[in-house]
């Protein structure tokens, strides 16, 4: 098998990207229809597979090994699910590749059902190959809403297969290696106040004005963090980001809020512990939790982790980037990215880890997402040289 299959290789991850876009696999859906769909794929290749699942039996991860069971094959790693597309201008069906002016688009097709899509359009080539080398495919569920499906997945590829040499995670970078990324922390604060008519606060307590104080704190922090970024950081931004993202609070103007929630994210890069950020915050919220419920008992402030995704750390002379550059034809200077994703999992779990797959992360999450052809056409060569490689046994 030679790179000169890449063409035939890419139609087909065109046709597949085509079926993968199709299933509404936004992450507060299942993703077991897309799931059955890839397993019936593979088993026409006669490629086993296994779910692991969460635990409420509504979605899973899928994994799939193609080549013989000895350690030192490579992992290729992505999500299946999408964010939504609620309230977002789309010009075409967004569950409905649309090819336009070299461009695929579609709700996924850039993050990251394109690389889904390569992945498994190599497997027949894989097949037909009688690799040398195993190559794992490993698709999870629930990135998008705090990396919370992987790690089931990771523990099983790293308690029970023969051990790969590196993970690939196909997030989108132009198909260019991608060898650091920022960790993300996500929190959900629950203020619990006591309703009154809002002309008498002396007779009850505003959960939205509590709020409003502990969010300043997170504000303050925001600002500090910027102030002190590391001029050397090689991120943009270069600092740990904290921002607010939902809130929701009060029943009406006139009553004092019974509950205000609100989440918010920080994301951090390697070396920064994010608890130890955020201590300030949790301080005030210790403390406003004690003034609330001195007045009354039942209110007060609640902090809950929704999850953490650790920072992916550029490695020296780090295996899989290495390798992602090799197939890639990537000689570019070393690159790391703002966004969190999977990979930091899979280094956490001690492999050699690196990003790179088709598009650009300016596409994703937007509406008309999309992936250009171009992209999909690198992808393509770059999974026709990792055939070859799994055929030569390197």
């Amino acid at each position: 098998m030679s790179p000169s299959s890449a063409p035939d290789l890419t139609a087909r991850a065109l046709d597949i990207l085509e079926r993968l876009v199709a299933f509404d696999t936004t992450s507060r859906l299942s993703n077991l229809a897309l799931v059955a769909w890839v397993e019936a794929y593979l088993d026409t290749h006669g490629v086993p597979h296994r779910r692991v699942p969460n635990g409420e039996g509504d979605k899973a991860n899928l994994m799939a090994t193609i080549g013989p069971s000895i350690p030192g094959g490579v992992v290729l790693s992505g999500h299946t699910d999408v964010v939504p597309v609620d309230g977002q201008p789309w010009t075409s069906d967004p569950f409905q590749v649309t090819p336009r002016d070299g461009r695929l688009y579609g709700r996924g097709t850039c993050d990251m059902k394109g690389f889904l899509a390569l992945a498994l359009a190599a497997v027949p080539d894989l097949a037909a190959a009688r690799p040398q080398k195993p190559v794992h495919l490993a698709f999870s569920y629930d990135e998008e809403v705090g990396c919370l499906g992987a790690p089931d997945m990771i523990r099983v590829i790293a308690s029970e297969l023969p051990r790969p040499a590196l993970v690939v995670v196909g997030e989108p970078t132009n198909m260019e290696a991608v060898s650091g990324h920022k960790g993300i922390t996500t929190f959900r604060v629950v203020v619990t106040g006591h309703e009154a008519h809002s002309s008498q606060t002396q007779l009850g307590l505003s959960a939205n004005m509590v709020a409003i104080r502990l969010m300043g704190v997170l504000c303050d922090l925001a600002e500090r963090l910027e102030r002190e970024a590391d001029p050397a950081s090689p991120f943009t931004p270069g600092h740990a980001t904290l921002t607010v993202g939902q809130v929701q609070g009060g029943t009406a103007v006139n009553i004092l809020a019974r509950e205000c929630v609100f989440l918010f994210d920080l994301r951090s890069p390697p070396g920064l512990d994010p608890m130890a950020v955020l201590e300030p915050f949790f301080e005030a919220a210790r403390q406003a939790d004690l003034a609330m419920k001195s007045r009354f008992p039942h209110t007060g402030v609640a902090v809950t982790r929704r999850s953490h995704t650790p920072p992916l750390a550029p490695e020296k002379d780090g295996a899989a980037e290495a390798f992602a550059r090799r197939l890639a034809g990537d000689n570019g200077p070393a690159r790391v990215v703002a966004f969190a994703a999977e990979a930091g999992q899979f280094q956490e779990a001690g492999f050699s880890t690196v990003i790179c797959g088709p598009g650009s992360i300016d596409q994703a999450h937007q509406p008309d997402e999309f992936v250009e052809v171009s992209q999909m056409e690198r992808g393509g060569a770059f999974m026709s040289r990792l055939v070859d490689w799994a055929a030569r046994g390197e």
